[in-house]
């Protein structure tokens, strides 16, 4: 699943080609992906000038006319710019003034189009309870611990829980805890205030460094360009069981909550 940093990479590659720009024809090639599209999508699209993009937590944001155009990637979709020519799994086609034709491309349909009004974009259902953007200010060691305090969940789980932190995956948390040299099985509210400091600045930086990189390119995610990140090359435990670790131990992986953890019991502590 396209996790943050391929979800900002993605709108980062449409904001190129779509920002202050006109759309002037919207196709919706097939009723429904893992809900119906909105009623009314290509009428209210048809003739908008694109203002902005934007990212909440996993979702892009198309904005235009007083309204949000919110898209999930689902498991297997991404945007593809400028095809040569469609397929069967484009199922919606934005053309622009500029001459620059976008498809949403999704094989699975486990992705979503959503169309809501901008002044109630914080109250749209999956927005209102999440936790702050981890590239944001208002992630601070001192307001996670607030979060964390007494709870007895392991500290993995509770990253992944979209109420404390918006838009983390497993990926990049393994990672994150990583550097920060965190056991992903201790109790959240167990970490310590020095763990929590070098956390919230590892979880920024790995983030940070997969965006410039171009996300981790797995399965059929690639930019709306076509090219492919290679942050994969660089996770330091995810994926690498039984390899080594920077710090000389040796990679493990144990299953929580029904996903793979990996991590290294030599430093992460």
């Amino acid at each position: 699943m396209p996790e943050l940093p391929e979800v900002e990479t993605t709108v980062r590659g449409l904001a190129a080609c779509l920002e202050g720009e006109t759309i002037t024809r919207a196709e919706v090639r097939r009723p429904d992906l893992r809900r119906p599209f909105p009623a009314g999508l290509v009428q209210a699209l048809t003739g908008a000038r694109v203002t902005h993009l934007s990212r909440r937590a996993k979702y892009g944001l198309i904005h235009f006319r007083g309204l949000v155009m919110v898209f999930h990637l689902g498991m297997s979709g991404r945007w593809r710019i400028d095809p040569p020519e469609l397929d069967r799994h484009d199922h919606l086609v934005l053309e622009t003034g500029n001459g620059r034709l976008l498809a949403l491309n999704d094989a699975r349909r486990f992705g979503s189009v959503d169309l809501v009004e901008a002044d109630c974009l914080a109250q749209f259902a999956p927005f209102a309870g999440l936790g702050p953007e981890p590239l944001g200010e208002e992630l601070t060691p001192q307001k996670l611990a607030a979060q964390l305090a007494g709870r007895k969940s392991a500290i993995k789980t509770m990253l992944l829980d979209q109420r404390i932190v918006a838009g983390l995956g497993n990926i990049y948390v393994a990672e994150a805890l990583h550097r920060a040299r965190i056991r992903p099985d201790k109790a959240a509210g167990a970490v310590s205030k020095p763990a929590l400091q070098r956390l919230v600045p590892a979880i920024r930086d790995v983030l940070n460094e997969s965006i410039a990189a171009g996300g981790s390119s797995m399965r059929d995610f690639v930019q709306p360009d076509g090219a492919l990140g290679y942050f994969a090359s660089e996770w330091q435990v995810y994926g690498r069981e039984g390899q080594p670790c920077r710090c000389g131990g040796v990679v493990k992986r144990m299953v929580q909550g029904g996903r793979s953890t990996f991590w290294c019991p030599t430093c992460q502590r």
